[in-house]
């Protein structure tokens, strides 16, 4: 079961059909929408300042969110992935956004809608990235627009193949979760 702490008198709240992997862990002043999952080891800390969460967000394995005291917080809009071994530090992500396999996000940056950050960038502070920008490098640059309905495409595949898969832990008996 995953280790679920609350701190500071804040005790984390899941949305209906979540899916925390054994030995995820989410502390503190956390909430999440339905349908997320937080896989094999992620950690959500939202104890020294708020992580929100939308609807059908999938935190991929070994990825931490955290924030900083009184300063920064955590906001992730709906159908979001977040790569594998990916650190959001006090950062803002718009709905249907892509978070690439071990990116760093600092605090107040913020992704647009349907951006793409490439695997490996580093996002410094308050960089804006645009809605349908794909940025990557490290520092992360801007690279070029992505035609909006391709980004649309792959993020919302990726986003729904994640709630698909959570669903293979969550109702492992249903007929319907075959791969």
């Amino acid at each position: 079961m995953a280790l679920i702490l609350p701190v500071r008198g804040f005790t984390p709240e899941m949305g209906e059909e979540c899916f925390l992997a054994e030995n995820a862990t989410v502390v503190g002043d956390v909430k999440m929408g339905r349908g997320c999952s937080i896989w094999f080891g992620a950690v959500l800390r939202g104890d020294v300042n708020s992580i929100r969460i939308g609807n059908n967000v999938n935190v991929q394995d070994g990825s931490v969110l955290h924030t900083l005291y009184q300063k920064s917080t955590i906001e992730i809009g709906d159908y979001v992935s977040i790569g594998h071994n990916v650190t959001i530090h006090g950062a803002k992500i718009h709905d249907y956004a892509l978070i690439g396999m071990g990116a760093v996000v600092m605090d107040d940056a913020e992704v647009g809608e349907g951006a793409i950050v490439a695997a490996g960038a580093v996002v410094l502070s308050r960089t804006k990235i645009g809605p349908h920008e794909l940025w990557g490098g490290a520092p992360a640059k801007f690279i070029k627009m992505v035609d909006p309905a391709q980004a649309s495409e792959i993020n919302r595949k990726i986003a729904h193949n994640y709630l698909q898969y959570s669903r293979w832990y969550t109702h492992p008996d249903d007929p319907n979760n075959l791969p």
